[in-house]
């Protein structure tokens, strides 16, 4: 057959087979169309035999049944034949659901291990930045407060100014980008908040003061705009992570994303002690911050740039990857409405692709039905109000803001206490700045592992099996005994005992609502507000925040001598451990309103489900879509149509 012919056959094979095009819902006649237009290029000789054998192989795809529903060739795999399972059926509700259905079921898989990953890079990167000021602040009284007055150390007010810029700057983006990101959708953001904190941890590393503007107005500028891109992270990684999550696993998936954060403070730690030991010969030759000059001060202001600087680097790395990750299947069904392009999407997040590629001309067809079939409301103000009115819907979003702010309260205001806990177990201090930095670096670090990382992963091995609601009850229970100990005993413990209470209290926060409060808020509101709800829960923690630095920073301070420094700085201290212990009470009132959120799916927490406690009759996708697509299904289907117990 010479090319004219192989030309002429592939358009009559075209003609043949552009009546069915439009109707094709197997990959196999998809594939024989791609084929045919193919041949139009091809210049190699092509048997008539073989030609016959793909007119026999389009004819067979067009009149063979199509596959048994709970097959799906090439083993488990999570989304396996995607296209081929649930192409045929033409009612969208029932193919979504069965979809999801798929996803929730998936078993564990490396997919699953990178979404994990890219979201917690994140997370990585913001607990670096937030923690690394902490060590960082010291290092600016040095290096730009070298006068009379300060004597190297930097004003009360302006540390307590540079702190707060970020916990502002993370209230405005978990609100923004939690809207925005059910808005115009998780991938088009994803990405965008990590490109502010790289850009502004950069500039911050790169600041120097000016006789126009100072150093603290420069960095409550950049860690104002870091703090949005911070707060941007929060809802984003907690959603995405969440829509792509087997059920049985979800919670430890969310957990180990947000578990990241003991890293970040780490590595912030270990950052700081190797700049420390890096410049010792220059740290050695000032004695104390007012007698740090010269190569004393270079050596510092070198060094918090090191170390702010390198937060930049994991977030390079994560870069690539949040940009490049598919939109999450949930909302292409839910707020986009584009059920083709979610089913290609599933494939895609598989793969490790972008995006999927389906069928512009299915898809078309397809969405245009789907557009009116899908009984999910679409997001509108009104509807939100509506959702929310009710009390059922209602009480969880009031509890998890609730909980998150009472929380947040005490966990950034026992942050105040470090100095305190510092000084009772011998690092602080010393006979030169070298042994300063190296003792403040080394006492974060234990600290940070003697109960922060550990808590984090006690709380991933053991959430998906106590589950949500138990761990935060349990943990504000705890934290409050605790509080109440040490606001009431305080002067009566030794510095031993306060160590002590403080690394379980840092165990619980973590191993309880510090770990809840983001997880829950990520699954237990409909997909069209998850994310808004989610910002909402984390900006009013943030809130929760800021009272903790502005108010009882000062106060814990109340009444102290000049000078002062240890306990004797903070001579309030008790009294606001004591208030900490009323927060911490309210908090576990607050988790009476929200759900046990442990091996339910979305859509039967969300109230889609019959049969479960929140199901709202309205949504009547699952029954209304079962009877709809009846004639459509295979045999097996509709026992599908109730929520199945994970195990």
């Amino acid at each position: 057959m010479n090319g004219l012919g192989i030309v002429n056959g592939a358009k009559n094979l075209k003609s043949q087979t552009s009546t069915c095009y439009t109707m094709a819902k197997s990959k196999a006649t998809r594939l024989i169309l791609r084929l045919a237009r193919r041949l139009k290029h091809s210049h190699q000789t092509l048997t008539t035999n073989f030609v016959a054998k793909v007119l026999f192989l389009q004819f067979v795809a067009m009149v063979a049944p199509a596959p048994a529903l709970h097959t799906t060739v090439g083993g488990n795999s999570a989304f396996h034949n995607f296209n081929n399972d649930f192409a045929h059926i033409t009612d969208a509700n029932e193919r979504r659901r069965l979809a999801l259905a798929e996803i929730d079921k998936a078993p564990f898989g490396w997919y699953h291990v990178r979404a994990c990953v890219v979201a917690g890079i994140g997370f990585f990167t913001d607990s670096y930045d937030i923690f690394a000021i902490n060590l960082v602040t010291s290092m600016l009284g040095i290096a730009f407060f070298q006068n009379s007055v300060s004597k190297g150390t930097i004003p009360t007010t302006s540390d307590t100014a540079i702190k707060v810029a970020t916990s502002g700057g993370t209230v405005i983006g978990q609100l923004g980008f939690g809207w925005l990101a059910d808005v115009v959708g998780r991938k088009k953001m994803y990405g965008l908040e990590l490109m502010i904190i790289i850009f502004a941890t950069l500039a911050q590393a790169l600041s120097s003061p000016s006789h126009a503007v100072s150093i603290v107005g420069l960095f409550i500028f950049w860690r104002v705009l870091m703090g949005i891109g911070i707060g941007g992270d929060y809802p984003l990684s907690s959603v995405i992570t969440s829509e792509f999550a087997t059920t049985k696993w979800r919670g430890a998936m969310m957990n180990a994303v947000f578990a990241m954060q003991g890293i970040g403070q780490f590595t912030a730690a270990i950052i700081a002690l190797i700049v420390t030991a890096g410049f010792k010969e220059s740290l050695v030759t000032g004695s104390k911050a007012s007698t740090c000059t010269g190569v004393c001060q270079l050596a510092v202001d070198k060094m918090w740039r090191v170390i702010i600087g390198f937060g930049a680097v994991p977030g390079c790395i994560a870069l690539y990857y949040r940009l490049t990750i598919p939109e999450t299947p949930r909302y292409t069904f839910d707020v986009a409405r584009d059920v083709e392009q979610a089913t290609e999407d599933v494939q895609a997040y598989k793969q490790g692709k972008s995006h999927g590629e389906p069928d512009e001309i299915t898809r078309a067809t397809t969405n245009n039905q789907a557009a009116q079939e899908l009984e999910i409301p679409k997001a509108s103000w009104a509807d939100f109000v509506a959702h929310y009115k009710q009390w059922r819907f209602g009480k969880i979003l009031l509890g998890t803001a609730g909980s998150w702010f009472f929380l947040d309260v005490a966990y950034y205001g026992l942050s105040l206490n470090n100095s305190v806990i510092l000084s009772a177990i011998g690092w602080s201090g010393g006979h030169n700045m070298y042994e300063v930095f190296y003792k403040t670096a080394v006492g974060n670090l234990i600290l940070v592992c003697a109960g922060a990382i550990p808590g984090y992963w006690v709380s991933v091995a053991t959430i998906d099996t106590l589950g949500r609601k138990p761990i935060q009850f349990m943990g504000f229970t705890i934290l409050t005994i605790l509080f109440i100990i040490i606001g009431f005993a305080y002067n009566k413990l030794s510095g031993h005992a306060l160590l002590a209470l403080y690394v379980i209290a840092q165990f619980f926060f973590n191993f309880g609502p510090n770990s809840t409060t983001f997880i829950v808020p990520g699954e237990c509101f409909p997909t069209r507000y998850r994310s808004t709800s989610h910002g909402i829960s984390a900006a009013s923690g943030k809130v929760g925040a800021i009272i903790a630095q502005v108010v009882f920073g000062p106060l814990r301070t109340r009444g102290a001598a000049p000078g002062a420094t240890g306990a004797a700085a903070s001579p309030w201290l008790n009294h606001v451990m004591q208030i900490f212990a009323l927060f911490m009470l309210l908090g576990l009132f607050t988790t009476f309103l929200i759900p046990e959120t442990k091996r339910k799916t979305l859509e039967e927490l969300a109230g889609e489900v019959p049969g479960t406690p929140n199901y709202d009759p309205a949504l009547t996708r699952y029954t209304a879509g079962a009877q709809k697509s009846g004639h459509s299904s295979h045999e097996g289907i509709a026992h599908e149509t109730q929520p199945e117990k994970i195990v």
